[in-house]
């Protein structure tokens, strides 16, 4: 190890703020739009608790953020044999007793341990975007060879097989975006991408036959053939639809009466775009799509100024996460995606989901914060491998 100062630019911590303050916005309005359907009644089943859970939730999440922007993210990565094993562990206890299904959903993903109750998979997405952006570090320049892109496609698949065997196939895919944009994002071959759209299509075909249930068939079929439902499968998106047109250009207005509001299963959760759209009206929805997308570019953004390969990784990983994320739930809200329990990103109600985003959001700041390296006596040139 060689000891010695190292002079930056400045010797201040740094943070990125315009990204903070962005998903804090729309954690806010999330609080404030699900304040606004318990106030107004919208949904029964949803009581003033939620409201105060999503409240805390982003409290604690911006704490969580600005405590890991100030911890130098290589750190944290060399962890991964402590956290991966523990989420490990916590996600295969769903197949347990343990594990239960939320109602309204369509997949045993939660777990319940009595004073808690949480979804395992959002601490996941954290674990594989760390250990991916470190497995891509190590060995981008080798990646191009057989063997190596073997063993990456491997750790990309074993997450999402997990997930996927647990009926949830919104966070399959969640995880299937993530790892296409953070391998996109390294050395790969051109081979590689010609071959890939192949290798997906076997992949879909495969899942079509051999994994999908009926029910969820018919909610992809159904979208290229719409009004010929005689199950009601297509019910929600409908009615999401319908609530979504209902507040016009400038919404109805946070508090009004029970029977100004359309009411849709899971309008805090997943489809609480709906419920933006009623409140808000066009121009709201507009604002929160373009705040989501400027939250997209920044994260792009700081992973084209960090100072190694593993913090863009991790950056590139924590974009596809959002973005997969929102382009699935607008697009189900939309009808132009199955509906498939892929929530919003810090706006659909979840204490842990809220959480694990901001940590995720508090990596990326790590990054911003670290990309020159202070003042330090005991600076090892060997932390920027």
């Amino acid at each position: 190890m060689k000891s010695a100062f190292k002079k930056l630019p400045s010797d201040k911590h740094s943070i990125d703020g315009g990204l903070l303050f962005a998903v804090t916005l729309c954690a806010a309005i999330s609080t404030l739009l699900i304040y606004s359907i318990t106030y107004n009644h919208v949904l029964d089943t949803v009581g003033s608790s939620y409201w105060k859970t999503q409240a805390f939730s982003m409290i604690a999440g911006i704490v969580a953020a600005v405590v890991i922007s100030f911890i130098d993210y290589r750190k944290l990565v060399k962890l991964w044999v402590v956290f991966v094993p523990v989420t490990l562990v916590l996600t295969a206890l769903t197949f347990t007793g343990l594990g239960y299904r939320r109602e309204g959903a369509d997949d045993q993903a939660w777990l319940n341990l009595g004073f808690i109750q949480f979804q395992p998979s959002e601490v996941l997405k954290l674990a594989f975007i760390l250990t991916f952006a470190h497995h891509l570090s190590r060995d981008e320049e080798e990646m191009n060879k057989p063997l190596h892109m073997l063993f990456i496609v491997i750790h990309g698949m074993i997450p999402l097989g997990i997930v996927a065997m647990q009926g949830d196939y919104g966070t399959a895919i969640v995880f299937a975006g993530i790892f296409a944009f953070m391998i996109c994002s390294a050395k790969i071959s051109w081979k590689y991408l010609v071959a890939a759209p192949f290798f997906v299509a076997a992949g879909l075909i495969g899942m079509w036959f051999f994994a999908l249930s009926e029910f969820h068939k018919k909610r992809i079929l159904i979208l290229f053939h719409p009004g010929t439902d005689p199950e009601y499968i297509e019910y929600q998106q409908d009615l999401g639809l319908a609530a979504l047109k209902s507040g016009g250009v400038f919404g109805k207005g946070l508090f009004g009466k029970p029977d100004d509001y359309i009411t849709v299963p899971e309008i805090h959760n997943d489809f609480i775009f709906t419920y933006a759209g009623q409140v808000f009206g066009f121009i709201g929805t507009l604002g929160i799509i373009i705040v989501l997308a400027y939250v997209c570019l920044k994260i792009f953004g700081d992973s084209r100024v960090c100072r190694d390969h593993l913090g863009k990784f991790i950056c590139m990983g924590a974009f596809g996460l959002v973005f997969t994320h929102c382009i699935m739930n607008i697009g189900m809200v939309l009808k132009v995606a199955p509906v498939i329990g892929v929530p919003l990103p810090f706006l659909s109600a979840g204490g842990t989901a809220m959480i694990s985003m901001y940590a995720m959001i508090g990596l990326v700041l790590s990054i911003y914060s670290h990309r020159a390296v202070n003042y330090n006596v005991f600076y090892d040139e060997e932390d920027d491998d």
